[in-house]
């Protein structure tokens, strides 16, 4: 008998440049062997050079897309990304409670990497009170642990400590993404991620690797960590696969840059 590939949702933004939002989700998850399937929060206008704009979905918009999908499908793992208004976190909130979908792993989109805003400061706190404590494990890198957790973040312990205060907020695991830690000119550098999984923490260490800016990267991580979710993999193992899926694909960034 031929088994079905499991079904991966992605809750996100839409980026139609393809860099990332949705479209890298997909990719993402189908390149890891599961199904993906998808419900759009924001259309946003942007390409390389920045976001330049979004208008965003209603909760009635969002769930009338999500409930065809979950009655044809059973949904194996659950990746939430852009989630601009307080409306659309509600809404998705009282999604997995009434259908029972699976604890999710949560990007927290605050801003783009530009600097635009991308998510309503009442937004930010209904994530903060109602969303973390479902999710199976959030992945802010540090600009947006440091703005959920409140703490400074300048070194490992800085991730270590924050990643604490995200579990104390009800987050059952946090992995906090070193890619914004400081590097000082001509030294060697280590890419380090924190990954606390209910108390149990473990350093997630690799080659640093000098490339332009790669788009979408944390929804590539997110979306690969649910894939490996799908397939049971603990969380432990689905992180270490989707760390090495991720720098794959920036080194392919950098040979093209080289090229």
């Amino acid at each position: 008998m031929t088994s079905h590939p499991q079904v991966v949702l992605s809750i996100a933004g839409f980026d139609p440049s393809g860099g990332a939002g949705i479209i890298a989700d997909v990719s993402t998850i189908a390149r890891h062997g599961c199904r993906p399937a998808a419900a759009i929060t924001s259309l946003t206008f942007q390409n390389a050079a920045g976001v330049f704009g979004s208008t965003h979905e209603t909760a009635k918009s969002l769930r009338a897309q999500v409930l065809p999908i979950i009655e044809e499908a059973n949904i194996a793992a659950l990746k939430i990304g852009m989630l601009p208004t307080a409306e659309l976190v509600t809404e998705v909130v009282c999604l997995i409670h009434e259908k029972r979908l699976p604890a999710p792993v949560l990007d927290p989109v605050l801003k783009s990497s530009s600097g635009y805003e991308l998510m309503e400061p009442d937004a930010f706190e209904v994530l903060k009170r109602d969303l973390l404590p479902l999710v199976r494990v959030i992945t802010p890198n540090i600009p947006e642990a440091a703005a959920l957790s409140g703490a400074e973040i300048s070194d490992e312990l800085g991730m270590r400590e924050a990643a604490t205060k995200l579990r104390e907020l009800g987050a059952r695991a946090v992995l906090i993404k070193g890619g914004h830690l400081k590097k000082e000119a001509g030294a060697e550098f280590e890419a380090i991620d924190v990954l606390d999984d209910d108390g149990s923490i473990t350093v997630l260490r690799g080659r640093w690797i000098e490339a332009g800016p790669v788009r979408g990267t944390g929804c590539m991580l997110s979306s690969a960590i649910a894939a490996g979710l799908a397939k049971r993999n603990s969380l432990p193992e689905a992180v270490a696969a989707a760390r090495q899926f991720v720098a794959a694909e920036i080194k392919k960034s950098e040979l093209r840059s080289q090229g």
